[in-house]
């Protein structure tokens, strides 16, 4: 049975000692949270230590936000997979929308950028979805196949074990927007079709697929209730913990 997996993304919000508050208190109350429902918290790459020690003893896992697309060397500002692996993470997301739409990061740039997270033994939360002219065009499906056969398509069955997708519709992310249930869950199953064109019905189906459109405690539950809805990469309503242990209640 896939796991069920509630991650929340701080994106570029809160200072080390704010982070550090947060995390202990999402680590405190993860106890409360159904047995087969996994926690990972992705705060900025300054926090990482720091909120490694916050949550050691818990069930909250740890993620970075984004990682580079190289081992080693003169990479200004970049922190590679290995840096990552070093401070305690046991996750990155890549291809997040932002990623995406402001620094250009494209489906041959995720590719490497898995391969390097992988080969450092993190998992991969990666991001797919479209935008709002795209889903107004009908391209909606299309554009998610896509960005899957693009990057995923490049790795092996075994190596998905360690890969979860996330969808985005980026019409939704930051807007209040949300994709009703039905929509989410029609794009979650045809994310997990093409991932079963590629690697069979069984890796599909062991496939954690995140949905990651402004759900918060309120829409959570009518969300996780879809067949193919294996849990939500959580925004703004993951700066609270009450808030982000709440959606983590909703199965």
């Amino acid at each position: 049975m896939r796991k069920k997996i509630v991650a929340g993304n701080w994106k570029m919000n809160t200072t080390v000692q704010e982070g550090v508050e947060l995390a202990k208190a999402v680590a405190e109350k993860a106890a409360q949270t159904p047995e087969n429902v996994g926690l990972i918290i992705a705060p900025p790459f300054t926090h990482l230590c720091c909120v490694a020690e916050a949550v050691e003893g818990s069930k909250v896992q740890l993620s970075a936000q984004n990682c580079a697309d190289h081992t080693s060397g003169a990479y200004t500002g970049e922190v590679s997979a290995a840096m990552l692996k070093s401070v305690g993470c046991q996750w990155t997301i890549l291809g997040h929308s932002e990623r995406r739409q402001y620094y250009g990061e494209t489906d041959e740039k995720l590719v490497e950028k898995t391969k390097l997270a992988l080969a450092q033994g993190l998992g991969v939360i990666l991001c797919v979805g479209e935008n709002l002219a795209q889903r107004e065009a009908g391209e909606h499906f299309t554009v998610c196949q896509e960005q899957i056969k693009n990057v995923l398509y490049n790795f092996t069955a075994e190596q998905m074990a360690n890969i979860i997708v996330a969808y985005e519709p980026v019409w939704a992310i930051g807007t209040g927007k949300t994709a009703t249930a039905e929509q989410a869950e029609e794009i979650h199953a045809c994310i997990r079709r093409t991932l079963a064109e590629k690697f069979g019905e069984q890796v599909a189906e062991d496939t954690t697929i995140l949905y990651g459109g402004s759900c918060k405690p309120s829409n959570a539950k009518e969300l996780f209730a879809q067949k193919d809805i294996d849990g939500g990469l959580i925004g703004g309503a993951a700066l609270k913990a009450d808030d982000f242990i709440a959606i983590a209640m909703s199965y």
